[in-house]
């Protein structure tokens, strides 16, 4: 919609949520507010708990902007309820929110698709894997199947660490996955309006790009743009349109990568609705290419629809 048309609208900004990332959606959700405000643009926060329909209701909200991050808010069950409610809203939609959440079924998808990811195994609650049973070998990756923020992830590097990674992973979900652990370079790109904005290195202090570098100033330092050979960079942001694509994303995503001395592209997951907060790696990117905060936040609040469309 046009921004004349999101002028005449009340806009719901939901932030919070039910998941192990609530606090950091309710940082990227004030940002988000006050970035619309200052636009001029009438902005209410929501906070989504189970009754987010009475609430949407009784704000009169016409249009969604889901700051929402993990279950609850970025697996499809929000875009749902939203559909249902014939409420617009930022973001993908139902099946590729959902699909982009679960980290298995969006590995096949990627693979199928020709992107390049790690070998991995799969695990549901109540298996056990030792340590000589790994078909890649140690190190590994552990993580939950739909997690984000690095929730719940461990690498494993000698065996007696595997057991608990596996019993930390399982606190989180029901399926895990164990990958092969690759060593490579932290690249993230960022898409807008299904095209990329550019990509970014992030040199953690940490062993990996873990909650605390993300979420801790201070904690990884962040080149922009990616310090590549102008082949690699084009490789890498091309990757990340067609795993955008591979999903059915649309509006707007993060797209993260392990980038090897040899030049792969190891594709790590697609983050539907990236963090909005002050060390965010979307609106970083934006800016590097010469877009402020409250730009890509009405950009993106423009780019709101429905996307289950009457009649099939």
């Amino acid at each position: 919609m046009t921004r004349d048309e999101l002028k005449s609208k009340k806009i719901g900004v939901l932030m919070g949520g039910l998941s192990a990332e609530r606090e950091v959606s309710l940082k990227s959700g004030a940002g988000v507010h006050q970035a619309l405000v200052d636009r001029g643009y009438r902005a209410v926060t929501i906070d989504v708990g189970r009754d987010l329909a009475q609430l949407l209701v009784r704000e009169g909200v016409d249009v969604a902007f889901v700051c929402l991050h993990g279950r609850y808010g970025e697996d499809g069950t929000v875009q749902g309820l939203l559909e249902l409610l014939g409420i617009p809203y930022t973001g993908s939609g139902v099946l590729a929110s959902a699909l982009a959440m679960d980290k298995i079924f969006a590995k096949k998808v990627f693979a199928a698709s020709g992107l390049t990811v790690a070998p991995y195994r799969v695990l549901t609650r109540g298996e056990s894997l030792e340590a000589d049973q790994v078909p890649f070998g140690l190190p590994v990756v552990v993580k939950p199947a739909r997690e984000g923020s690095s929730v719940g992830v461990s690498i494993v590097k000698e065996p007696i660490q595997l057991a608990p990674a596996l019993a930390e992973a399982f606190r989180y979900d029901r399926e895990i996955l164990v990958e092969q652990f690759i060593k490579g370079r932290e690249i993230q790109v960022g898409i807008l309006a299904e095209q990329a904005l550019g990509a970014i290195e992030i040199v953690p202090r940490n062993e990996f790009y873990d909650y605390e570098a993300k979420y801790t100033d201070g904690m990884a330092t962040h080149i922009m743009p990616a310090p590549l050979s102008p082949e690699l960079y084009a490789k890498v942001l091309g990757q990340g349109e067609e795993a955008h694509r591979a999903l059915g994303c649309s509006g707007y995503s993060r797209v993260d990568f392990l980038v090897t001395g040899a030049g792969d592209c190891f594709l790590l997951e697609v983050n539907t609705l990236p963090g909005m907060t002050s060390l965010s790696l979307l609106p970083e990117i934006a800016r590097g290419g010469g877009m402020d905060f409250s730009e890509l936040v009405e950009r993106i609040a423009c780019s709101a629809a429905l996307k289950i469309q009457a009649g099939g």
